[in-house]
């Protein structure tokens, strides 16, 4: 998928294809321009802290573009609420890892959207691991903890 031009986010469903080519990609360039350049955005990754403002939004995507392994995203589950000015999608994002057959995670996400005079952009990411992932991951930890301690998936 190439991607989209900023400035050509003509709906919010451009705007969330986007999103998720650039994260698959690694492309923070690419990430950075779906995102609203307005003070009032705000990221919550799973399980972290808000963060507001293009500054804090932006490093987080550096660390975690820079340290996650090859993914791909299925989104399932997928709701959504459309206004003139807003869009609220509500997906789970299916995360596969590499050349994985079975996601080896699943995040519920919402990804609020805001037309702009520049096109759509998101304005809201919040991403919370389901409790199958949580379970999983626990698991897991003890015999990956020394290996997977630098992954950062989301």
């Amino acid at each position: 998928m190439a991607a989209i031009e900023p400035s050509n986010f003509a709906s919010a469903d451009q705007a969330e294809s986007e999103f998720y080519r650039a994260f698959q990609a690694h492309d923070l360039t690419a990430m950075m321009a779906v995102w609203s350049d307005e003070d009032d955005i705000v990221c919550i990754h799973p399980q972290g802290p808000r963060l507001e403002g293009l500054t804090q939004i932006r490093e987080s995507w550096t660390q975690i573009l820079q340290n996650s392994p090859p993914m791909r995203f299925r989104l399932t589950e997928q709701r959504r609420i459309d206004g003139d000015s807003i869009a609220i999608r509500y997906v789970n994002e299916n995360i596969y890892l590499a050349n994985d057959k079975e996601p080896q995670f699943t995040i519920h996400a919402t990804n609020v959207y805001r037309r702009t005079n520049k096109g759509w952009r998101i304005i809201l990411h919040h991403a919370s691991p389901t409790p199958e992932t949580l379970l999983n991951l626990q698991q897991k930890q003890p015999e990956d903890e020394e290996t997977d301690a630098e992954v950062t998936v989301h």
